[in-house]
């Protein structure tokens, strides 16, 4: 898209629609979203897991490969014929792409074009799009402070257009009280206990919620998942011009001063931090990492990072 052109069926930038999410769809027809393996048949799924357990079936045994899982060896036919051999197991399935959405208060918040809610929304109705072209299941979890709700994966039309729904409810617009948080580390937990393995787990957030149990939870869902992570930004929140700004946390109000040194010196400092440490927390567990501004074109966005993501293990 053009520079300065609106999304098809744009809405209002603070009202999150279905019919401007269902617009998105003939723009994510092209999107791939990343795999670890190709599936072998194309009539089963479009991936083949690469883990190993209870409903795998066993396909056969071959000769010992270099590089092959010596747990999967195959002792009794390597008994019987003198040469080591291997079993080889295959299940083939839709993957699962779980959506995990921070609804936090400082989501509610933008100075260009929309609220980082909305662009928020319509990433993940793009990923939606994406996920059931390629024959995946799509499902969400979607929490803010004292709230969750989970959607389980459902693939099809069906399965997007519920996520669509999910997406236009929990992101209205609601009072809340600003100061109440959650920390992403409380929904991390949740999701880590409910994901199925070998799922692509996607957290669009602002990350204004991280904390150091971030980092475990991370660690461990990345184990036995791929873990993207989508931080949601606005351009005030990272780039003021000099002058006097009123702000609040909800309770407390204050003044901030951009023309003074020491103000600027300790605003720059927080953005630094609040940009740098969910980036390295992603990428120290080799989880994949890119920004959403609120001026971007969600689906532009999305196509150029998944052909930097392709091709190489998230």
């Amino acid at each position: 898209m053009k520079p300065g052109q609106e999304l098809p069926g744009a809405g209002d930038g603070i009202h999150l629609t279905a019919e401007e999410l269902i617009a998105l769809r003939p723009r994510c027809h092209a999107l791939r979203l990343p795999m670890r393996q190709a599936a072998a048949s194309a009539l089963a799924g479009a991936y083949r897991s690469r883990f190993r357990g209870r409903g795998v079936d066993f396909l056969e045994s071959r000769n010992y490969q270099p590089g092959d899982d010596i747990r999967n060896m195959d002792w009794r036919v390597t008994a019987r014929t003198g040469r080591a051999h291997t079993k080889v197991f295959q299940e083939e399935r839709e993957r699962p792409v779980l959506i995990v959405l921070d609804a936090s208060a400082s989501l509610y918040f933008g100075t260009r074009k929309r609220l980082k809610s909305v662009v928020a929304g319509q990433m993940a109705a793009a990923i939606s799009w994406a996920a059931i072209r390629r024959g995946d299941r799509i499902g969400g979890f979607f929490f803010s402070p004292g709230r969750h709700r989970e959607l389980r994966p459902a693939g099809g039309r069906r399965g997007a257009m519920r996520m669509i729904q999910g997406l236009v409810d929990w992101l209205e617009p609601q009072e809340s009280d600003a100061a109440e948080t959650e920390h992403l580390s409380v929904a991390l937990e949740r999701v880590r206990h409910a994901v199925r393995p070998g799922s692509l787990v996607i957290v669009i957030s602002d990350f204004f919620g991280m904390d150091e149990d971030c980092n475990r939870h991370l660690s461990r869902l990345h184990q036995h998942n791929d873990v993207i992570g989508c931080q949601v930004l606005d351009a005030a929140e990272y780039r003021l011009p000099d002058g006097r700004y009123p702000i609040s946390d909800g309770k407390d109000a204050a003044v901030l001063d951009m023309g003074q040194a020491e103000s600027r010196r300790r605003y720059e400092s927080m953005v630094l931090q609040h940009l740098e440490a969910p980036r390295r927390m992603f990428q120290k567990h080799q989880c994949g990492w890119f920004v959403l501004n609120t001026d971007d074109d969600p689906v532009d966005v999305l196509g150029r990072e998944l052909r930097l993501l392709v091709g190489r293990s998230v």
